[in-house]
């Protein structure tokens, strides 16, 4: 009587494949395929199946093992083997994306399994008790309700709505926007320039007020020196600053036909 050997059921040949590797317990990224395709293709001539769609991914697959252990069983030149791609490469990254799935199709179904168990009961409550309204008597409730009680209840109020204001944010007051015109501060500073010819770049900020004014400066005179109109210098880190104007030709030639 021979043995009765039970083969296990896999989704695909990619799955069989993961199945060899965590069995014999090698590393995915060097996967031994000479081992590897022996097993695989005992499995695959063990098949007992009659769809041939099953059957045509496991022997394509069969076939890519056989030319990827042909390749590496083929002798190379030492320049060849530094150049030449490991042909495993594509296996081992379809095998690493199987797997991602793979497991993310476990968590997704230990999701559906715990959402399993939970029941959700439908509202019974009668109409009776959620449209009750409880009658007050307002005659009995204000019946020892005086003047002083009313005061003390007042000033508890008014109390409590002094308690919710933010004793600092309270005494902080509006922002005011600075409203600059980038395109009329480039005039100005060339005005300036014009006029002074070198000048200190502190004194031209002591020119104006506000952060808005500092930033619209800064980004003018770098804008003016990256065209060639300025030029900076500084003797020492934390320096002032110095900048010098410089005569564009077409001002330059105007001055020289006048």
């Amino acid at each position: 009587m021979g043995i009765q050997v039970k083969l296990e059921a896999f989704d695909g040949p990619l799955d069989l494949l993961l199945h060899l590797i965590e069995k014999n317990k090698v590393d995915i990224f060097d996967i031994p395929i000479v081992l590897i395709t022996e097993q695989y293709l005992e499995y695959v001539s063990e098949m007992d199946t009659k769809d041939m769609d099953i059957m045509s991914e496991f022997l394509v697959m069969a076939a890519t093992l056989v030319k990827i252990k042909s390749k590496m069983l083929l002798p190379r030149e030492e320049a060849e083997e530094e150049e030449e791609d490991d042909p495993r490469q594509e296996l081992v990254e379809r095998l690493l994306e199987y797997k991602m799935y793979k497991y993310a199709s476990f968590e997704l179904k230990d999701r559906q399994i715990d959402a399993g168990k939970v029941f959700y009961k439908s509202p019974t409550l009668p109409d009776e008790v959620k449209n009750f309204k409880e009658e007050v008597d307002y005659d009995e409730l204000l019946s020892d309700v005086t003047l002083t009680k009313l005061q003390s209840i007042f000033d508890s109020v008014m109390q409590k709505q002094v308690d919710k204001i933010d004793p600092i944010r309270s005494n902080f007051g509006e922002i005011e926007k600075d409203e600059i015109n980038i395109e009329d501060h480039m005039i100005f500073l060339e005005e300036y320039a014009m006029l002074h010819g070198t000048f200190s770049f502190r004194n031209l900020l002591k020119r104006g007020k506000g952060k808005g004014y500092i930033i619209v400066t800064f980004l003018g005179v770098l804008e003016l020196m990256k065209t060639g109109v300025f030029t900076i210098e500084q003797d020492d880190l934390f320096d002032d600053i110095q900048i010098t104007y410089r005569k564009t030709k077409s001002q330059q030639k105007q001055e020289e036909e006048s």
